[in-house]
């Protein structure tokens, strides 16, 4: 086999990611480095309303007050992940000079600090801070968020609310307390549940702080007088949702529209062992079991009720995985892969490196027991995170971090022959900040910028790269972390400001809703057809959720239930997970977090519908295929998980997962210790880049003896 050739465009392990700086839970606090430089702050203190903007002169000096030329990063830290999104710093970097007049302005009322620190390699970080008291405005109101003004006698409502302060901030802090007017005809409980005894009306009082609200509500009579139950399914599997509808009656036997119904069930396991049955039902009648059982689902309104009982039995979906082959990369640790079949016929695939000397490995994979190396680049970066490669197999893009220049971006490569690639082009326009992801579509680069933005870059030319477009939100303190593309759509992963999509040329393909019929549904044509291009991207729709850990996001079809689902990935580092000075590369790390199902099926109205959460693992990347979820969970492994069906609820507590596998290595960088970066079906087979110990080729073997749940 040939012997590996290195390539040298410059090389130097000097630097980080950007995303360890700044934007990722990997990142850690530095230490104080011992220097005679310091940062000073100009006020050394800020007081500041909600809405106001003041300027701050940070300057870098050496023992004697002199300014030092050196840049630095810019940004808000508090004792909640909402504290990035408090202050708006602009300059967020600022030039090499040494000092720079920033503008502050305040969006959240706390108290934060404004860091400095400078851009160097980890352990020659400074670091500094003046303390920042934003004054929480005065409440101004309270609504209530589900106002019912009818009930009937005998049922009960869950009313809820939402305090606003005047800058219109919602106040979650603030304690509202609920109480009936006349409780002889509706009652409350701690909770918020008013339960209605007899005709009249009550108004509910909402008090906080001074302020109040009323709701006046109107009690009638009930005029149920049955309930009717069905569903669609007497018997299920674990994880498989069944519908379940109650219809209320008059005594005329005429449906009553606007009666309350509410949902519950009982639960029998299957046998005496802990633990026992488990599920989850919704207002709308949908219900899911987490464990095999009988479950009798409740339907009551008022005085009335019904029930029915299911049978829910194991999932057995459970395969074995067996492992084809081995490609060891054990000096350095691996990042991310690329698998795909060569111009030739044959099957190749591309690994980075990660904290290491600038590396990007290919491989012949076209039998997978014989993976081996057959060239190597090395460019001047510390890390090569990201890899891609065009969908005709004849160009890749690799991306860097911590170049000796500081100038960092892309290369991209010619592998049109991947035993001899050929270096084409490199681009760093306004990329110096490191590009950390990136995702080739359509002859142009989407290369994540600076933890901050993605630019847009024709490589039509590949060896005449030129930048047409980028898209960055204009958030406080935002982010971004990955790019995803599929049928001009780009699904962007911003970490607190959550999912994004953004039209790149959707107009011309229909986006994913073609699938559901011969043209796009006619509700959905609007927010789709935005004229998005690459040169002018559209963003057209969005999801955040409360953790801010957004770091990943994967499209996907179900095609067995029309629907369509964004897969939003966490990546969280346990607080805990301090490592002292020099053991970060001897200790196993820790990872947390989950995937989110999004459902954005009605991209205006996207909401969670399921999760997968692996015990003692964290997500990191993933693929989607023919309804099977392939995902690297760092310690936790890879994880194949079943996607069929309709989807809610906890995935992982109901038995959908197929398979699992970790990979180790007695010699690997950290002996032993399993770290998946991330997984790729191909033909057949799924490779899979572990940090610690290189690329796996792995089988999915069908378990003769029925699996387990």
């Amino acid at each position: 086999m040939d012997c590996a050739r290195k390539r040298l465009v410059s090389y130097c392990t000097v630097g980080i990611t950007f995303l360890l700086l700044v934007s990722s839970s990997w990142a850690q606090d530095p230490q104080e480095a011992d220097s005679t430089f310091h940062f000073k702050f100009s006020p050394d203190s800020l007081f500041l309303n909600v809405g106001d903007e003041v300027d701050v002169t940070i300057q870098y000096l050496d023992d004697e007050n002199n300014v030092q030329p050196m840049s630095f990063f810019l940004y808000s830290r508090g004792s909640d992940r909402q504290a990035r999104r408090a202050l708006k710093i602009t300059p967020r970097r600022s030039d090499p000079t040494g000092s720079v007049t920033a503008k502050v302005k305040a969006y959240l009322p706390g108290s934060f600090t404004l860091t400095a620190r400078t851009v160097a390699p980890r352990d020659e970080r400074m670091q500094a801070g003046i303390p920042v008291t934003v004054a929480f405005p005065p409440l101004d109101r309270i609504t209530f968020i589900n106002p019912q003004e009818k009930l009937y006698t005998g049922t009960t409502f869950a009313y809820r609310t939402k305090v606003f302060d005047t800058a219109n901030l919602e106040r979650k802090e603030v304690d509202v307390q609920l109480t009936s007017s006349k409780p002889e005809i509706a009652s409350l409980d701690p909770f918020g549940n008013l339960t209605a005894h007899k005709s009249g009306t009550v108004s509910l009082i909402a008090k906080c702080e001074g302020l109040e609200s009323r709701l006046d509500i109107q009690v009638k009579s009930d005029p149920v007088k049955s309930l009717e139950l069905s569903s669609d399914l007497l018997e299920a599997r674990t994880g498989d949702v069944i519908h379940f509808k109650a219809v209320a009656k008059n005594k005329r036997g005429e449906t009553v529209t606007d009666a309350l119904i509410h949902y519950a069930f009982v639960a029998k396991p299957m046998d005496n062992l802990a633990p026992a049955a488990s599920g989850q039902i919704e207002d709308d009648g949908r219900f899911v079991a987490e464990t095999p059982g009988l479950y009798t689902i409740i339907a009551n309104s008022g005085s009335h009720m019904q029930k029915t009982t299911v049978r829910i039995v194991p999932r057995n979906v459970r395969q074995k995985i067996e492992i084809v082959g081995h490609g060891a990369v054990l000096k350095v640790r691996t990042s991310d892969l690329w698998v795909w079949e060569g111009v030739d016929g044959r099957d190749y695939a591309i690994t980075g490196t990660w904290n290491a000397n600038g590396e990007a490995y290919f491989w012949d994979v076209t039998d997978p027991s014989k993976m081996t190396i057959i060239d190597t680049i090395t460019v001047d970066a510390r890390t090569v995170n990201d890899v891609k490669v065009s969908e005709d197999g004849r160009i890749a893009v690799i991306s860097r971090e911590g170049a000796s220049n500081r100038r960092n971006g892309i290369v991209i490569l010619d592998i049109s022959n991947p035993y001899d690639v050929k270096i084409l082009s490199t681009y760093d326009d306004e990329l110096t900040g490191g590009v950390h992801n990136l995702f080739i579509y359509a002859n142009h680069v989407y290369a994540v910028n600076n933890g901050r933005r993605y630019d847009i870059i024709n490589i039509e030319d590949p060896t005449n790269p030129h930048r047409v477009g980028r898209f960055e939100l204009d958030t406080p303190g935002h982010s971004v972390h990955d790019v995803w593309i599929q049928d001009g759509i780009a699904y962007s992963s911003n970490w607190q400001d959550g999912l994004q999509l953004v039209d790149i040329g959707t107009a011309a393909t229909g986006g994913p809703f073609k699938k559901y019929e011969e043209v796009p549904m006619p509700e959905l044509n609007s927010p789709f057809f935005a004229n998005g291009s690459p040169s002018n991207p559209v963003q057209f729709a969005n999801y955040e959720y409360p953790s801010g850990w957004n770091h990943a996001a994967f499209p996907f079809y179900s095609k067995s239930t029309n629907k369509f689902y964004v897969l939003a990935g966490d990546e969280a580092r346990p607080s805990e997970n301090i490592y002292a000075k020099g053991l970060r590369d001897r200790i196993p790390g820790t990872m947390t977090g989950w995937i989110h199902f999004v459902d954005f099926t009605d991209p205006k109205n996207s909401h969670e519908a399921a999760r997968y959460q692996v015990p003692n693992g964290g997500s990191h990347n993933y693929w989607v295929e023919d309804d099977i979820l392939y995902a690297a969970f760092y310690q936790g492994g890879f994880r194949v998980v079943d996607l069929s069906g309709e989807l809610m609820g906890d995935l992982y507590r109901q038995g959908r997962e197929i398979a699992s596998f970790l990979p180790t290595h007695a010699d690997g960088f950290i002996p032993n210790a399993p770290m998946v970066w991330g997984p790729q079906p191909h033909k057949g087979t799924i490779f899979l880049a572990d940090m610690n110990s290189g690329l796996w080729a792995v089988r999915l073997i069908p378990n003769n003896e029925g699996g387990t749940n």
